[in-house]
């Protein structure tokens, strides 16, 4: 039998793993029954693989033996972190050393919550598998954030068991491509049962791998629609960070951002927070980078130059989305997945422009008006902010110029504050484009520097970003 084709079955994997006598471990699950080991038992031979399987449900015996994590929740990092951390070493102590010296051992561990009988909660899971990629290695991490969307919890359940295989299988014969690892772990499961939205590699076998490059690879993989970094570069879950918050968010290139593309979320953030209820408190800034063009094909930006936009936007203190929505009724509906509150979104007049070009809606059946239903349903509007035409004069939202078989529509929309009009600070800032500045950059310091937000022009400089060639 091939062993491309065969290796993609969940069945195949855990039996190759099973009668290789090096690879011997623990597997944990808690919240959503015993599927990853079970894979293992049915495949068969399992006893040369697993020296353990646990499942501690009540939550008196858990925190016996895993502790009581700092944020007090089951189903997280910190409680997966811990369920390795102490299976893994008693993995060591007690079959180290009577097991074969090329022996490479290894501990999965999942804490779920899958669908309740009797509410409607969120179905996710955190899953990681810690495993020595050499016999002797200090062990190695990878931790992974999974959704699950099956409408049950068997079938949950059943998926969960897919991925855990997968993720061993993975660590044990594709950990020196971790592209491939990610690749891997929806196989032999159907598209759209399951989201993952997040993954770290940590240990010494990836200390030089970059976890913002890969987790932009969840996306181009189908794994996600969005990754979020939060000013400290590290990657969270939409899920806890739009928990019960409102949402403001901009889209741009962002390449490099300037001082224009600032204002424009100080000015929308102004006239958001004039809103009942909305402030600082209660607000999360998303500054939005779309891998796609205005078609909707991947425009093939390398992960390396994302990156560089990322850090840029994470240095002004911003959080940074990376997703591949084209549409902003598909973003505005990434972000009420997770928040019942206000969203508003930051265009220019040339989005708004766009937002109301019938050709932009041509694969929808409804067309504009599905476009329209979806993006303002409920607590959700447009801030936009002006620009300057040919003639050097000030354009807004009055002076907008829309098809006139859909001008009705826009005056429904701007009458009922669907659509509100901001402010720029400073009139100069229109000159700023940042094309313009990229082609500067290659020749070295200038006075493109002036046309950046206070320190971005020295990191630029400093790690030669966006192709800066100055001594």
């Amino acid at each position: 039998m091939d062993k491309q084709v065969s290796s993609r079955n969940t069945r195949n994997k855990a039996l190759r793993i099973n009668l290789d006598e090096k690879k011997y471990g623990t597997i944990a699950e808690i919240g959503a029954g015993q599927e990853v080991a079970r894979n293992f038992f049915v495949a068969g031979a399992a006893a040369g693989t697993v020296a353990k399987t646990i499942s501690a449900y009540d939550m008196t015996f858990s925190n016996a033996i895993y502790g009581v994590q700092k944020d007090g929740r089951y189903v997280s990092k910190p409680r997966v972190l811990a369920m390795i951390e102490q299976e893994f070493a008693l993995v060591l102590e007690r079959v180290g050393d009577s097991r074969p010296r090329a022996s490479r051992f290894f501990t999965y561990a999942a804490t779920v919550a899958a669908k309740s009988f009797n509410r409607n909660n969120e179905c996710h899971a955190w899953c990681a598998v810690r495993v020595q990629m050499y016999p002797g290695a200090e062990p190695s991490d990878i931790v992974l954030h999974v959704r699950m969307f099956d409408d049950n919890a068997e079938a949950q359940q059943q998926a969960l068991g897919v991925v855990g295989v997968n993720l061993i299988y993975a660590a044990f014969y594709y950990f020196e491509s971790p592209r491939k690892i990610i690749d891997s772990l929806t196989d032999d499961l159907k598209p759209d049962r399951i989201e993952i939205d997040s993954i770290e590699f940590k240990g010494p076998y990836f200390e030089d791998l970059d976890n913002r490059a890969k987790n932009i690879h969840l996306i181009r993989s189908w794994k996600t629609r969005a990754i979020i970094f939060t000013p400290d570069g590290n990657v969270t879950i939409p899920a806890d960070l739009f928990y019960k918050k409102n949402v403001l968010t901009t889209r741009g290139s962002f390449k490099p951002v300037t001082k224009l593309n600032v204002d424009m979320i100080k000015q929308g953030t102004k006239s958001f927070f004039k809103m009942e209820h909305v402030n600082k408190d209660n607000t999360v800034l998303i500054a939005e980078i779309s891998i796609n063009d205005a078609h909707g094909n991947d425009a093939n930006v390398s992960e390396e130059d994302l990156i560089e936009r990322v850090k840029l936007l994470n240095l002004l203190g911003y959080n940074v989305m990376v997703s591949d929505y084209t549409r902003y009724f598909s973003l505005r509906a990434y972000f009420r997945q997770f928040t019942q509150l206000e969203i508003g979104i930051v265009v220019g007049m040339v989005n708004l422009n766009q937002i109301f070009n019938e050709n932009f809606y041509s694969n929808l059946e409804g067309g504009i008006l599905e476009g329209f239903g979806k993006l303002f349903p409920d607590h959700t509007r447009l801030f936009v902010y002006p620009e300057l035409n040919e003639a050097g004069e000030l354009n807004d939202i009055k002076q907008v110029t829309v098809p006139n078989n859909v001008r009705h529509l826009y005056l429904h929309l701007l009458e009922n504050d669907f659509i509100k009009g901001i402010d720029s600070s400073d009139p100069s800032l229109f000159s700023i484009y940042s094309r313009e500045i990229l082609k500067k950059l290659s020749a070295g310091r200038g006075d493109w520097e002036k046309m950046l937000p206070e320190g971005v022009a020295d990191e630029i400089i400093k790690q030669k970003l966006f192709g800066y060639r100055g001594k």
